[in-house]
């Protein structure tokens, strides 16, 4: 990945091997700060307000349950382009 790409991020569920893992133009994303996901995108492109609102619970293998388990973010107070970490689950 060239370091314009690294600037502008990559996508939450994109593949590792994708060649074009970043934003893509006309999309909707909501960047996630802190957890096991800190610095991914999320695209929320479609996604209504109310879902927006509840945030994400994300699949992930790296935290704190392992494969399976799910990385919960919630939109930033004041700030709902971000999505702060809140946590773990099963």
């Amino acid at each position: 990945m060239d370091d314009e790409a690294l600037l502008r991020g990559r996508v939450y569920g994109a593949d590792h091997d994708d060649p074009g893992p970043g934003p893509q133009p006309g999309h909707d994303y909501r960047e996630l700060c802190g957890g096991p996901l800190d610095g991914l995108l999320l695209e929320g492109t479609g996604w209504s307000e109310k879902e927006l609102a509840g945030g994400a619970a994300l699949l992930t293998e790296i935290g704190r349950y392992g494969p399976g388990g799910r990385a919960r973010y919630k939109p930033r107070q004041g700030d709902p382009r971000r999505f702060d970490w809140a946590g773990d689950t099963p």
